[in-house]
């Protein structure tokens, strides 16, 4: 018992600490284009530069929002992977102890069709993984793509103006 409790007790703590590493991970991307888009926004220039600046600006709030769609999708993906993991180990359990020791036959029956079972459950999370993965970088990289569609709009106002 005081094992189980150990690792459990061990698995929690290295969860907490993935987290908190992912966290800080965070914090080094987002914490220094804050800073910057801070500072962008608070310079008093006028014009031409101006609108330079303010179109920094935007790109860097346009990645920021991409960053942070990105690492939720991440969240999501590895909570629910650690979910199936967690499903998948539970029903090896249950169909281990619904073993009996005198029936050999059966129970390589039992193994089989759990493995048979098992298989198909992890093509089945393996998609559903790819397809949560694919939905995050699909809405960072709308993020991006909307912020270009604007900046090819801003240089066709400022080209048009100068005609």
């Amino acid at each position: 018992m005081a094992t189980s409790r150990t690792s459990t007790t061990a698995a929690k703590k290295a969860g907490s600490t993935r987290s908190s590493a992912a966290d800080d991970i965070q914090d080094a991307f987002i914490k220094p284009l804050k800073g910057m888009a801070d500072r962008l926004q608070n310079l008093p220039l006028a014009g031409a530069a101006g609108a330079i600046v303010e179109g920094g600006r935007k790109d860097l709030q346009a990645l920021m929002e991409a960053n942070e769609k990105s690492y939720q999708g991440l969240q999501a993906v590895v909570q629910r992977q650690t979910e199936m993991l967690k499903t998948s180990i539970q029903d090896w359990q249950s169909t281990v102890k619904g073993m009996s020791a005198g029936e050999p036959r059966e129970n390589l029956a039992k193994l089989d069709a759990m493995g048979k079972a098992a298989f198909k459950q992890a093509l089945d999370d393996i998609r559903e993984l790819s397809e949560m993965a694919a939905k995050s970088q699909s809405e960072a990289f709308e993020v991006v793509r909307k912020r270009i569609g604007e900046n090819v709009d801003e240089v066709s106002k400022l080209l048009r103006t100068r005609k």
